[in-house]
C-alpha cells in the first residue's frame, strides 16, 4: 500500500471541494472522489444534484459508499506525511523565547516559518511544505510568523480583519463593511499599512531632524564656551597688566579679580555642560524612538504596525532649545573697579586700556548688528523697465553704470526719464529687508529706498515727505542723507561696500559701512504706507572719472550664527 500511495501525486489526494486530504472518500457515478460530508453538503444546496468538477447531473440523488480503496490510500499518505514531518521537525532546534512555535508539531516546537491567514495557523519549515506544493493551499495567503492569529479574525463575525475603516480607524473583516461600517471610507488592508509605512518613514525624517538640531546646538554650545574661554583668558591678561605694576598693596585685589573672573567662567562652563547633558539624553531617546520607527517601518504585519502606529508617530518628549544659549559673562567693570583703588599715578595708564577696551567691544557690537541684519538678506536684481535710458544694466541684473548714449526705449509708467536711477525688481511691505551694494572706485553715487508711488518723469527732492530714504556720495568725500532737512557728513574712511537695512515695522531705514561694520546714517521714526523698493544712481559718469558701476553684492553669511528651531 505505501508503494502504491508513493507512485501517486498529493493533488490526488485532495478533495476538490475543501482542498484538504479525503475523509470518508466516496465516488460520484461519474468516476470524480470527494469526501463524503463535503459532496453531501453541496447537494443539500444545489438540486437537482450535480458533480461539483464536470457539472454532470443526476435525476436522482445517487446513494453513496466509502471508497475504502482511496480511504486506505489517502490515511496512508496523510501517516507519512506525519511522519515525515515529525522527522523533519525531531532534526530542528526548538523555538527559543520570544520566537513563533509551529502550532502542528506535537514533541518539540519548533520555530515557525510561516503563518497562514487562512488556516490560522503558524508552520515549521517541515509542515509548511503542503502549502508549498499543493496547489489549493498555494492559494493561502502567507506572512512572516505571528502569534495570536486568532486576533486577526473578527470578534463579531469571525471573519479575517482584512479591511481599514478610515472613518472609525479600526480593521474590520468583509461582513463589517455591510453591517457596521456600511458606508464609512473602507480601504483595503494593504493600502493603509502602505500609508501608515509611509508615515512612518515621514516621522523617522523628523526624528533624524531633530537629532541633527540638537547636535549643532551642542556645537553651538561648545562654541559659545570657546568665545567664553577666549574672554577670560583676555580680561586675565588685561587685569594681570593693569595690576603687575603695583606691588604688594595691590596683590590682594588682583587675586580677588582673577577669582571673580574664573568663577563667572567655571558658571558658564558648568551651564553648558549641563545643557550638553540634557541634549545628549534628549538625542539618546530620539535614537531609541529612530530605531523603534525603523524597526516597525520594516514589518510586513499589518495589524501591528497600525496598532502601533499612532504611539510611535507621536513626537517624543523632547525640550523646546530655541531660546537656550550660553552667553559668554560680561567682564564689564571688573579691572575698573579694581583700578579706581589704584595709586593716581596709574591713571593715565588706565584711561588708556579703557578705552581700547572699549573700542574693541563697541566694533565687536556692530559687527554682531551686522550679522543679525544680514539675516534679512534678499536676492535684489534691477528692473530693467525702470531704468533711464542712459543707463546699462548687465544681463544678469546685478550691475549698473552710466553710459554716455541715450537708448530708444519704450516710455513705460515705470520708467524714470529725468534721473539717473533704476529700481530693484524686489519690494517690501512688511517684515525686515537687507541688500548690499559694491560702491569701490565710485566718485557719485545714490542708493536708498522709495516708496511706489513717486513720481518717475519730474524731478522732485528726494527727501522722506516726497517718498525717498537716500544718502548720496558727492564729489569723493562730501556724503549727504536726503532728510527733511539734507545732512551733511564725513566718514574717517570711504565705504567700498554699503549695506542698505529696512525694517518696515520700526519705520527703520539703514545704511552700514560692510567693511569696517559701522553704521553710516539711519532714518528712524519713518512711516511707511506703501511697498518699497530698492533705489540705484551711478550718477553721470563724469568723463570717465565716475564709470565704475553699482555692484550688488550676495551677502556673505559665513559668520552668522546658527540658531535651532
Amino acid at each position: 500500500m505505501s508503494a502504491a500511495s508513493c507512485l501517486l501525486t498529493e493533488d490526488q489526494f485532495l478533495c476538490s471541494i475543501c482542498l484538504d486530504v479525503f475523509t470518508h472518500p466516496v465516488t460520484t457515478p461519474c468516476g470524480h472522489n470527494f469526501c463524503k460530508a463535503c459532496i453531501t453538503d453541496h447537494w443539500d444546496v444545489n438540486v437537482p444534484p450535480n458533480c461539483p468538477n464536470c457539472k454532470e447531473g443526476f435525476n436522482t440523488r445517487p446513494e453513496l459508499r466509502v471508497n475504502t480503496f482511496i480511504s486506505e490510500m489517502a490515511a496512508q499518505f496523510r501517516l507519512s506525511a506525519q511522519q515525515k514531518a515529525s522527522s523533519s521537525s525531531s532534526e530542528q532546534q526548538a523555538a527559543q523565547p520570544g520566537e513563533v512555535p509551529c502550532d502542528v508539531c506535537t514533541g518539540t516546537k519548533v520555530k515557525a516559518l510561516k503563518s497562514c491567514l487562512v488556516c490560522l495557523v503558524s508552520y515549521c519549515e517541515a509542515h509548511l511544505e503542503p502549502h508549498l506544493t499543493m496547489s489549493g493551499l498555494k492559494r493561502h495567503q502567507l506572512m512572516d510568523p505571528v502569534e495570536k492569529l486568532e486576533a486577526r479574525m473578527c470578534t463579531k463575525h469571525d471573519k479575517l480583519l482584512e479591511l481599514f475603516c478610515k472613518t472609525d480607524q479600526m480593521c474590520v473583516c468583509m461582513l463589517c463593511t455591510v453591517l457596521d461600517h456600511k458606508n464609512h471610507d473602507v480601504v483595503p488592508l494593504r493600502e493603509e499599512y502602505e500609508g501608515k509605512k509611509a508615515e512612518l518613514g515621514k516621522t523617522e525624517a523628523e526624528v533624524q531632524q531633530m537629532i541633527q538640531k540638537r547636535r549643532l546646538k551642542i556645537q553651538e554650545i561648545k562654541h559659545s564656551v570657546k568665545l567664553s574661554e577666549e574672554q577670560a583668558d583676555t580680561e586675565v591678561e588685561e587685569g594681570v597688566l593693569v595690576f603687575s605694576a603695583l606691588k604688594e598693596s595691590v596683590e590682594r585685589s588682583q587675586v580677588e579679580l582673577m577669582d571673580t573672573i574664573k568663577e563667572k567662567q567655571r558658571k558658564t562652563q558648568k551651564e553648558a555642560e549641563g545643557f550638553i547633558k540634557e541634549l545628549e539624553q534628549e538625542i539618546s531617546e530620539l535614537k531609541k524612538r529612530s530605531t523603534e520607527v525603523e524597526q516597525l517601518s520594516r514589518s510586513q504585519d499589518h495589524l501591528h504596525l497600525l496598532e502601533s502606529f499612532r504611539t510611535l508617530n507621536t513626537a517624543p518628549p523632547t525640550k523646546d532649545w530655541t531660546g537656550v544659549r550660553v552667553s559668554p559673562p560680561s567682564y564689564n567693570g571688573a579691572v575698573v573697579r579694581a583700578v579706581n583703588q589704584l595709586e593716581e599715578k596709574l591713571s593715565k595708564q588706565m584711561k588708556k586700556l579703557l578705552e581700547e577696551k572699549l573700542s574693541k567691544q563697541m566694533k565687536k557690537l556692530l559687527e554682531e548688528k551686522l550679522k543679525r541684519v544680514q539675516q534679512s538678506a534678499v536676492d535684489v536684481t534691477l528692473d530693467p523697465d525702470t531704468a533711464h535710458p542712459r543707463l546699462i544694466l548687465s544681463d544678469d541684473g546685478k550691475q549698473v553704470r552710466h553710459g554716455d548714449v541715450k537708448k530708444n526705449l519704450p516710455d513705460n509708467p515705470e520708467r524714470f526719464n529725468f534721473c539717473f536711477v533704476v529700481l530693484g525688481k524686489q519690494s517690501l511691505s512688511s517684515g525686515r529687508f537687507y541688500y548690499e551694494v559694491q560702491v569701490k572706485g565710485k566718485t557719485d553715487w545714490d542708493l536708498g529706498v522709495v516708496r511706489k508711488s513717486i513720481n518717475r518723469k519730474r524731478f522732485s527732492s528726494l527727501s522722506p515727505q516726497n517718498g525717498y530714504w537716500v544718502i548720496c556720495l558727492r564729489n569723493q568725500y562730501v556724503y549727504k542723507a536726503f532728510a527733511d532737512h539734507p545732512v551733511c557728513f564725513s566718514l574717517g574712511s570711504r565705504p567700498e561696500k554699503v549695506g542698505v537695512f529696512v525694517d518696515y515695522e520700526e519705520g527703520l531705514v539703514s545704511f552700514l559701512d560692510v567693511d569696517a561694520a559701522a553704521l553710516i546714517y539711519s532714518f528712524t521714526s519713518c512711516c511707511f504706507t506703501e511697498k518699497l523698493y530698492p533705489y540705484f544712481s551711478p550718477f553721470i559718469n563724469n568723463n570717465g572719472k565716475n564709470s565704475a558701476p553699482l555692484i550688488i553684492s550676495p551677502v556673505s553669511k559665513t559668520n552668522i550664527s546658527f540658531s535651532i528651531q
